[in-house]
């Protein structure tokens, strides 16, 4: 299965997270690998795709951005169960990064 994981599991950074309508700081270890998803809410992101096409005459969306009902840790909890059964972690590319597998104390493959 999967094991979920944020660079910073407090409460304030979940009330961060709502209250901004992102989070970058979430991993989720499949089969050994760790990916890094990019958690966004539709307001969130429309208001970055309108202040990015303003700025630069269009709009480039993060790798791995996922969008949820509301940036919470249930919420992307479900989210990442459902996209684990979609099978959506073998078409992403995992990190790259030993510092983080190290963070995580997990063994890179």
């Amino acid at each position: 299965m999967t094991s979920k994981f944020f660079l910073d599991d407090t409460e304030l950074a979940e009330f961060e997270g709502n209250s901004k309508g992102y989070r970058n700081d979430v991993y989720v270890e499949v089969l050994n690998k760790l990916f890094n998803i990019k958690v966004y809410d539709i307001v969130r992101l429309q208001q970055d795709h309108e202040l990015e096409l303003e700025t630069y005459g269009y709009y480039s969306g993060e790798p791995n951005l996922v969008l949820v009902k509301d940036v919470s840790k249930a919420e992307i909890e479900f989210v990442v169960r459902k996209l684990y059964e979609q099978k959506y972690f073998e078409i992403v590319k995992p990190v790259d990064d030993k510092n983080i597998y190290e963070f995580f104390n997990l063994n890179i493959e």
